[in-house]
């Protein structure tokens, strides 16, 4: 059978990073004459198109997760007892396997899953902007913005500039663009190390160059991934502090505060406004990471503290720019000590004039953008990593950290490398033998009277401090460092291959925002209530136990990841995406009959 072309990019890639193969075999991808016999093969026995129907729930995945185990059906006899109806075995399906899609998020492991990923987060932000799913339809009234919050600079790169836009699709813009870097006066154009400082190119945006530092010497590499370490802290400040520049806007105004009844029965007073947010992480192709959000301004339901209501009269999204504005200029930190920087980093926001851009949100589309430009705009870099780098990665250890950093390598390298270095143990705690105790034990047993570590200043009742206590250095280099690590630069090992940057890529705020558990429990009920292939009155799930009930009950162990050769991801793959191909020509043609532009397209990668 002949695959067409918009198979390539999700058929099985020749890929060795671990756990980012196609399928199973470990050699990655397999010349085309045996895939295509393969694919023959399959395609030619009696049971193919029961194959397909079989493995359609993760057809389109690229790397599934096989299940193997028994499914019992059950009718329920009484209050804790069943009846067991029939037994079956995975031996007797197909493959003598279940499959079940991987889930993932990253386009660049899964399309298939990505793009699942993809359509629910842009259904969760714009039922955000607009209301629906749960949401009330008046949020659309609250003032809302688009906010990019960029990093600074840690040394010259090559970028592309444009003054003016003329063109209609800025994916596809091909404007005239102004010079990388020209020489400024008193400018010699030679850093320190001799590497030229100036560039009058004009950069294209497929031009492999931006990003690149003018001198690798030069660049501020340490300080570049402790800023990825520490940007959602930023983040965190930022929108505290946007929060009470609006609450202190609302009492020089004169509104009061709100009295809330919490859950204990005491009435607390409250500001009568606060902030929600949508935030996606995206990478630049500097390496650094910087923040798109959606910020809306909600007012306090004196009845109800988790309803989004509408805000008190008078604000607007002006005042919501004025307080991001406020709030970029005027929160920064330092990080903790380190050997290797003493006094610290200094982590703050790029240039207010340069790096921070906020757009206003509309629904009519006369402002900045629409509601679902901003909801696509998120949702496409909520599946992407350090794709932009040109870096792909699985997580690094102390046996693979070798073939990615380099100190005196690329711009990546020399990231990976800073983020292993600097993620290194800092102290030599005294082994456990040579502790001594302040006051002896004054019983053997595994708890002890309280005491207090000279060292740390820990208080505990275990014989040895639980912070100082030492842990093997291999699974310390991957250790999650909570709040309590007095070194928060451990962390730096366990997201070397992410170059720094440890935090979510798509947060919302709890109140008056739809879950992704919501959408795909509303997918399930949707899937039963219109399967053909159900036979009518069948419950399959235990929502009804209180009465007779034949329920279906599978339990599984994992059996391993990925399809059985290339063939069968070649075949499964390809029906997917034709499948993909008749849904999107389907909204298209509907799309040009009623005169609109695609939701879903309009966030497409």
């Amino acid at each position: 059978m002949t695959a067409p072309l918009s198979t390539l990019r999700i058929t099985p890639r020749g890929t060795t990073a671990r756990g980012a193969v196609s399928n199973a075999e470990p050699t990655g991808l397999q010349p085309p004459g045996i895939a295509a016999s393969q694919a023959l093969q399959r395609a030619s026995q009696p049971g193919y198109f029961q194959w397909l129907d079989h493995v359609r729930a993760a057809s389109g995945c690229t790397r599934p997760i096989r299940l193997v185990g028994d499914i019992y059906t059950a009718r329920r006899t009484g209050p804790g007892t069943a009846e067991i109806l029939d037994i079956r075995h995975t031996d007797q399906l197909p493959d003598t396997t279940i499959y079940k899609a991987c889930g993932n998020r990253r386009a660049s492991v899964c399309p298939a899953c990505a793009r699942t990923y993809q359509n629910d987060a842009y259904q969760i932000l714009r039922a955000f902007l607009i209301g629906g799913k749960g949401v009330p339809d008046t949020v659309a009234q609250h003032p809302a913005v688009f906010a990019t919050f960029t990093a600074p600079g840690f040394g010259l790169v090559h970028t592309r500039k444009v003054k003016q836009h003329t063109c209609t699709n800025r994916k596809r813009c091909d404007c005239r663009a102004e010079p990388c870097r020209a020489r400024t006066h008193g400018d010699t154009g030679l850093c320190p190390h001799g590497n030229p400082t100036v560039c009058f190119t004009r950069h294209d945006r497929a031009d492999k160059t931006l990003g690149k530092p003018f001198c690798l010497d030069c660049y501020d590499h340490p300080h570049q991934v402790v800023w990825n370490l520490f940007s959602t802290q930023l983040w965190h400040r930022t929108k505290e502090a946007i929060e009470r520049y609006l609450q202190q806007l609302a009492k020089r105004r004169g509104i009061p505060r709100v009295q809330v009844l919490t859950s204990t029965g005491k009435v607390r007073s409250v500001p009568p406004v606060r902030v929600a947010h949508g935030k996606a992480a995206e990478f630049q192709t500097r390496g650094v990471v910087h923040f798109h959000a959606l910020l809306r301004i909600d007012g306090v339901d004196p009845t109800d503290s988790a309803a989004a209501v509408p805000p008190p009269a008078g604000f607007s999204s002006l005042d919501l720019e004025d307080a991001i504005y406020h709030a970029v200029t005027h929160i920064d930190l330092t990080t903790p000590t380190h050997p290797d920087q003493p006094e610290g980093w200094y982590i703050q926001w790029g240039d207010p004039d340069k790096g921070i851009d906020v757009k206003h949100i509309t629904l009519g589309g006369t402002l900045d953008v629409t509601d679902g430009m901003a909801a696509g705009y998120l949702a496409k870099y909520s599946t992407k990593s350090t794709e932009a780098t040109g870096h792909r990665s699985t997580r690094l250890t102390a046996e693979t950290i070798n073939e990615r950093a380099d100190p005196d390598g690329d711009h990546n390298a020399r990231l990976i490398d800073a983020c292993w270095q600097l993620g290194r143990l800092t102290d030599t705690p005294v082994p456990v033998p040579l502790r001594q105790r302040p006051t002896p034990p004054r019983r053997a047993t595994a708890l002890e009277a309280p005491w207090t570590c000279p060292n740390c200043g820990r208080h505990t009742r275990l014989r040895v401090c639980p912070t100082c206590e030492p842990t093997p250095q291999p699974k310390l280099d991957t250790k999650p460092a909570n709040d309590g690590d007095p070194n928060p630069y451990l962390r730096l090992r366990r997201w070397a291959h992410m170059l720094g940057f440890g935090g979510h890529f798509l947060t919302k705020a709890r109140r008056g925002c739809p879950t992704f558990t919501l959408l795909r429990t509303n997918r399930v009920t949707h899937r039963r209530q219109h399967d053909d292939d159900q036979a009518p009155g069948l419950i399959r799930t235990a929502d009804h136990t209180d009465e007779e009930t034949i329920l279906i009950v599978g339990i599984f162990d994992f059996a391993g990841v990925g399809w059985h050769n290339t063939g069968d991801a070649l075949l499964a793959n390809t029906s997917a995406a034709m499948a993909r191909a008749r849904h999107d020509a389907a909204r298209e043609e509907l799309t040009h009959e009623i005169g609109s532009t695609p939701a879903i397209s309009s966030h497409a990668a």
